[in-house]
């Protein structure tokens, strides 16, 4: 007879094809129905924060939910912090986690339902009448507000019998945000009406726009007027036309470009939120630029904003095409007469790569690594000082090949699980981490999860510089001592190594043609390769040096 845990597998597996996570007492009987009654795959992760960055990313690489699963307790609190990323950067994902018994906590365990909410999630709780449905009820609501949920199975419930598992209703998931009422309607009159009377009109586009399928709109929108594109770190890829595309908008962005989005006289936002790295703390639009942002949010997201259209991105844009062709608009030819190519043009350092301190110049090996990585690559990020980099120097194709889990919490640690993620997500591609040695070192447990699921498909670029570089560039240069945000330096190609890698270490530009070797080799006769890049600490991202210019401003 089925029991309440195999009720829940069932169900998810009807609509979750992959699980991460580490077993423990409280999910076993979940686990043991997942594998032995369901098709979905599960793939063990070596710490429980990288179950749910590993079910993180898998939503980001490929748009489908996944679930994570952990044990009640110290399973749970360990969870925590990958579970207020997602919940800050909205993405959907289901936790599975045991949970106290029915009669009360036990002395080790904790209020699961108060930790999870603290952080931005929220619980449901199986039951033995219940299980099947409200399984579906927590999917429906990650799915429905782009949220983390936690579904807990009471430990005492878990193994209890519950009959034949019933066919539980498919989630019902809301349509897209139609603009409704005159005042949408005057506002995208209004803004058709700016934008068919622009000299330099921008379009700036984020992660939101490419959600809701909206690229090819925005492609005709900007054709239709003119229009120079940009794009949040998290929407690179969404314009179909790169040929005008200024790239990454903010700290992320080269100074040429910037200077160009502060021409425009007006700027439409879209399915962007906006947020302080974005707006260069303020400064990324000129004060006369006539700024219009397109969202799903309440209200416009920054005090910049004059003018606000509610709905889905790609209704509105299509809207606003009707509107533009009815005012029979024109292309502006701003785009034709500025040379974007040499707009987006990063510094790329030293041309032997070699810093004045002797260390590689980690903008000549970010420039050096865009030539040689593979073109089909889903790039990975963790967070840090490093950041910049892999946003600077290296194209993707579309958002969803772009994983930057950690950003929107300011969590390191995040990166080696996250290829698990991206690498079930797209079983065919590249998985390309960018991660830095503090970074590195406090995912160390599921270095072995990203060797073991990307295989010869993976690759891992360690920007070592033997510190916690934000922490140097930010505080250090304001007379904070250093001596704590140093690391020793630490052999990642030894530890990659260990657990089945091959690994590089590079102290010159010439060592990175190892990777362009393995590249040509047949996939399933390499290893996944771990670059451990000696880099220089003196060189700061150009964006490190906007949040220390705000440091002292405010």
């Amino acid at each position: 007879m089925p029991t309440v845990s195999a009720h829940v597998a069932r169900t998810v597996a009807r609509h979750v094809d992959h699980v991460f996570g580490v077993m423990g007492n409280g999910n076993a009987w979940f686990l043991d129905a997942l594998e032995r009654s369901t098709t979905a795959r599960f793939t063990a992760v070596r710490h429980e924060a990288g179950g749910v960055v590993a079910a993180d990313a898998h939503f980001r690489a490929s748009g489908r939910i996944a679930a994570a699963t952990a044990t009640y307790g110290a399973g749970f609190t360990n969870a925590l912090t990958a579970l207020a990323e997602a919940a800050a950067a909205r993405v959907p994902l289901v936790l599975l986690a045991g949970d106290e018994p029915t009669s009360g906590p036990r002395p080790w365990d904790v209020d699961q339902i108060a930790l999870a909410a603290a952080v931005g999630a929220r619980t449901y709780t199986v039951g033995r009448a219940d299980a099947a449905a409200t399984s579906v009820i927590a999917i429906e609501h990650s799915l429905t507000y782009r949220v983390p949920v936690v579904l807990a199975i009471p430990y005492d419930v878990a193994a209890l019998e519950a009959g034949p598992v019933p066919d539980a209703p498919e989630p019902t998931l809301p349509q897209p945000m139609a603009p409704t009422g005159p005042f949408d309607a005057a506002a995208i009159t209004d803004l058709a009406k700016h934008l068919a009377g622009a000299d330099r009109p921008l379009l700036l586009a984020g992660r939101g726009a490419w959600l809701a399928g909206a690229g090819k709109a925005l492609g005709d929108l900007a054709e239709a007027t003119g229009a120079l594109t940009a794009t949040t770190a998290l929407g690179r890829g969404v314009f179909p036309d790169d040929r005008y595309d200024l790239g990454v908008a903010g700290g992320f962005g080269a100074e040429r470009a910037m200077e160009l989005v502060r021409e425009a006289d007006v700027a439409v936002v879209v399915g962007a939120s906006l947020n302080q790295f974005t707006m260069r703390f303020g400064d990324l639009f000129a004060p006369g630029t006539r700024v219009v942002q397109v969202d799903t949010a309440p209200a416009a997201t920054h005090r910049h904003v004059g003018g606000f259209v509610r709905g889905d991105a790609a209704l509105v844009t299509r809207i606003l095409m009707d509107e533009l062709h009815t005012l029979g608009a024109k292309p502006s030819g701003w785009r034709e007469s500025v040379d974007v190519a040499a707009a987006r043009r990063y510094e790329t350092g030293p041309a032997d790569g070699i810093a004045p301190d002797g260390r590689l110049d980690p903008r000549a090996v970010a420039h050096r690594l865009a030539s040689l990585l593979p073109a089909d690559r889903v790039v990975v990020s963790d967070g840090g000082h490093f950041i910049g980099w892999a946003n600077m120097y290296w194209p993707v194709a579309s958002p969803d090949r772009m994983v930057m889990v950690g950003t929107a919490y300011q969590s390191i640690g995040l990166g080696f699980p996250s290829v698990a993620g991206a690498a079930a997500a797209r079983p065919d591609d590249a998985v390309v981490l960018t991660t830095g040695d503090g970074g590195g070192l406090m995912a160390l447990a599921d270095l072995e999860t990203a060797v073991r699921t990307a295989g010869g498909r993976g690759i891992a670029v360690v920007w070592n510089d033997a510190a916690y570089g934000a922490e140097v560039h930010v505080y250090g240069r304001q007379g904070i001592t250093k001596e704590p945000m140093l690391i020793p330096e630490t052999d990642f190609a030894a530890l990659a190594a260990a657990v089945g890698a091959e690994g590089v270490v590079v102290r010159s530009l010439a060592d990175l043609d190892r990777l362009a070797r393995w590249a040509t080799e047949p996939v399933a006769d390499r290893r996944f390769l771990l670059l451990d890049c000696r880099v220089s600490g003196d060189v700061v991202a150009p964006y490190q040096e906007e949040i220390l210019a705000a440091n002292r401003t405010h």
